[in-house]
């Protein structure tokens, strides 16, 4: 059995539209929404919504936040097989430099992902690269890595290709 902690910080994986005021922002953790819609035998998923937050906003303290829950989920009794980090894609290289300077080595697969475009639209990668990052932290080796969109990227280096909407590793 895998149990895996999923830490949501917002981003546009989990923004949502207001038809009244016809805004797109990040109002409450969908998460549970998307976890309904997979198929997952033989895994157990606790979520801690830390905060809901565009990465643009994101501050040093965020992160700070971020590492210290990253480090209760893997302190846990019993400790989990993997970490999920839900997090905007525009500073998502940011987190993830943070997180591999304060915890190496990583104890467990420290996944981070999030989407080009809300899971609530249309040709959405959200699904994709949430469904990617559950299967990445029960099966990778421990360290930090960004999963989204076929690719398993360890950190450091890596960075956000904002022409091919895409994650790449910095050479």
């Amino acid at each position: 059995m895998k149990h895996l902690v999923l830490i949501t910080t917002g981003g546009t994986i989990e923004k949502t539209y207001d038809e009244a005021s016809g805004s797109l922002d990040n109002r409450r953790s969908i998460v549970g929404k998307m976890l309904r819609r997979l198929r997952l035998d033989e895994t157990t998923i606790s979520i801690n919504e830390l905060m809901s937050k565009d990465s643009l906003h994101m501050t040093e303290e965020d992160r700070q936040r971020i590492i210290a829950a990253v480090r209760l989920a893997v302190s846990g009794v019993p400790a989990p097989t993997g970490v999920v980090l839900l997090h905007g894609t525009d500073t998502l290289h940011l987190t993830g430099e943070a997180l591999c300077s304060a915890l190496s080595p990583a104890p467990v697969p420290i996944i981070l992902t999030g989407a080009m475009r809300p899971y609530e639209m249309k040709q959405s990668d959200a699904l994709q690269n949430l469904t990617e990052a559950v299967f990445a932290a029960g099966v990778l080796a421990p360290g930090i890595y960004c999963v989204a969109h076929g690719k398993s990227l360890p950190f450091p280096g890596v960075t956000k290709d904002r022409e091919r909407g895409t994650f790449v590793k910095a050479r």
